[in-house]
């Protein structure tokens, strides 16, 4: 039967998927919670975008640029992240 070797008493390493809570924030010299911040105003924007273009495919003339001033505005900050 082998030996366990893992020391019980030792730190646990935090594991790849953990150690990207702090690493990809970093990444885009961010914090956790201003790249959370960040992510849910994107999310909120792509949101209002769908929205936009929902209500544009039932009734045409209504929203007819929105939702591509939307994503271009928000293209324009995720490059100027970069």
């Amino acid at each position: 039967m082998p030996s366990d070797t893992t020391d019980p008493h030792a730190p646990a390493r935090p594991t790849a998927f953990l150690r990207g809570f702090r690493d990809h924030p970093a990444s885009v010299g961010e914090s956790y919670g201003q790249h959370a911040r960040f992510a849910l105003g994107f999310a909120g924007q792509l949101a209002l975008a769908a929205g936009a273009a929902l209500v544009h495919a039932a009734i045409p003339p209504l929203f007819e640029t929105t939702a591509s001033r939307i994503v271009r505005r928000l293209h324009a900050r995720i490059e100027a992240r970069h």
